[in-house]
């Protein structure tokens, strides 16, 4: 989550959590209400173990669920392979997310309400979440 988070700026700046989307340890009612409390309290989330050939819903799913409490402008960041040499990074909105856009090797970061994208011409985005607690009120 850092090393994808370094690639398009400060989206980890304020507080964050990270959620393992894997039902394998724990019931998939307890990763939906974990969600909605993190995203409902104002964190950022950066998801792993977003999908696998046994669970190829639950991505989907979970965007699903924070849209509930989250507006679809929020910036999705999916970072796979993140330091290899098959490395891929992309920024959707979480109105567009779909969980075909990730696999294994892929950590997704979920913005918070405060979370922006800034344009920069010809390059690329650069994504930040205020560290101010003032920001998030």
């Amino acid at each position: 989550m850092l090393a994808v988070a370094a690639r398009v700026g400060a989206p980890l700046g304020h507080d964050f959590c990270a959620l393992s989307l894997s039902d394998n340890l724990k019931p998939w009612e307890l990763v939906e209400a974990r969600l909605r409390a993190a995203a409902g309290a104002g964190f950022v989330l950066a998801l792993y173990n977003p999908v696998s050939r046994a669970r190829p819903w639950q991505l989907g799913r979970a965007f699903e669920v924070l849209r509930e409490v989250l507006p679809g402008e929020t910036a999705v960041i999916f970072g796979r392979a993140v330091g290899r040499s098959d490395e891929a990074v992309r920024l959707a909105a979480l109105a567009e997310a779909e969980g075909g856009m990730a696999d294994m090797a892929t950590c997704v970061i979920v913005g918070s309400r405060e979370t922006r994208v800034v344009e920069r011409e010809g390059r690329a985005p650069l994504v930040y979440t205020p560290r101010s607690a003032d920001a998030a009120r």
